[in-house]
């Protein structure tokens, strides 16, 4: 999951809305709530994201350290379903 919290705080110091924000990577307002609430994005709306908002940091936003103190992201896929990719 991504850490959802810093993503609000970076949309609001770019004077952003997160409406604004998910039409700009081209989903609805509604989709973009939901995803915010579960914590999990697409990786193309991630790479947008990143671009729009011009984060410095993405790992700190877009990784999360789990229990098992490795790093993972999570990416869901509309084919896919959805997976889990873990970085050591």
């Amino acid at each position: 999951m991504i850490q959802t919290d810093e993503l609000r705080g970076i949309i609001t110091k770019r004077n952003m809305s997160q409406a604004s924000v998910a039409k700009a990577i081209g989903i609805t307002p509604k989709t973009f709530y939901g995803k915010m609430k579960k914590g999990v994005f697409g990786s193309d709306e991630i790479d947008k994201m990143i671009s729009l908002l011009k984060i410095q940091n993405p790992a700190e936003i877009f990784l999360h350290a789990g229990n098992s103190k490795r790093y993972r992201i999570m990416v869901k896929s509309e084919r896919r379903g959805g997976s889990e990719l873990r970085l050591d």
